[in-house]
């Protein structure tokens, strides 16, 4: 069993690492002990997100359903044949990650299928359930042993998954539009879609990422470098967008070089350590 759950996360890496290389960064900066719980969380989310975003040729909606039920069969049972979910059953039982956690991710790549736009109340649902439940996923790994110092920091970790959530909405906002007819930000007409509306986005994100550093400041530092890399890549990809005119969002698709990104490496961990001994 060690060898084959070896071989679960050994593909959970490999796929993490085809997907976003901006991540695999950032997890391989996180301490030893956190990497595989990690790679293995990325990969089922992975998996999931394809499922709603690539495979429109296929019965998508049965797929997901399939996936969702193989997800607790295999954290109940604590095996799976699909190693990327039994690399994810590893990590769920190790780590006791709480399956409401799981069935909320899983609810809103549902809502993938079915919305194409969103009220205010179904969009605040859909940004946790996509993104602010995988950050308490993680966190949930890096403190299994603490729950006091879980709960502290899980406003700082659901805010900081909320602006990388909402910053995907702005630089995918084209593709979301044209290739999978969404969108997501709520009260927004896309005929007067300018640069005031952008800005309100925008405030509301930067209001976000300053809630999530405070989080970032207290975590250990065997799991502090590695958030705070992929907090520091997310605010440039933020920047550039500021940057930027509200109609160029529906012509290019912002990024960091990767150029940007290893100076963002090496920038980042200086500033780290500044950030430890700043308190």
């Amino acid at each position: 069993m060690d060898l084959y759950t070896r071989n679960a996360i050994a593909t959970s890496i490999i796929t993490t690492k085809n997907y976003s290389t901006s991540f695999s960064i950032g997890i391989r900066l996180l301490g030893k002990k956190y990497r595989d719980a990690i790679y293995a969380i990325y990969g089922f989310v992975r998996i999931a997100d394809e499922i709603v975003d690539t495979f429109h040729e296929h019965d998508q909606i049965q797929m997901l359903e399939n996936f969702r039920t193989e997800t607790f069969k295999a954290i109940d049972e604590r095996i799976h044949t699909n190693p990327i979910l039994h690399a994810f059953q590893w990590a769920v039982n190790t780590y006791n990650i709480d399956r409401e956690l799981i069935a909320s991710f899983l609810y809103s790549m549902e809502m993938d299928l079915y919305q194409q736009t969103f009220t205010e109340e179904e969009y605040h649902k859909y940004i946790y359930g996509s993104a602010e439940v995988v950050g308490l996923m993680c966190l949930r790994v890096f403190y299994a042993q603490e729950p006091l110092v879980f709960e502290s920091l899980k406003p700082s970790a659901r805010k900081l998954g909320e602006a990388f959530q909402k910053i995907n909405f702005l630089r995918d906002i084209n593709s979301d539009i044209r290739e999978r007819g969404r969108l997501y930000f709520p009260n927004v007409d896309l005929a007067e879609f300018n640069n005031q509306t952008k800005l309100e986005i925008e405030n509301d994100i930067q209001y976000d990422f300053d809630e999530a550093f405070k989080g970032i400041k207290l975590l250990k530092p065997e799991a502090r470098l590695g958030v705070y890399i992929s907090y520091i890549y997310y605010l440039s990809l933020f920047r550039k967008i500021k940057q930027a005119n509200a109609q160029s969002l529906f012509i290019k698709r912002h990024r960091v070089s990767d150029a940007g990104k290893m100076y963002l490496l090496i920038r980042g961990y200086f500033e780290n350590y500044w950030i430890k001994n700043a308190g």
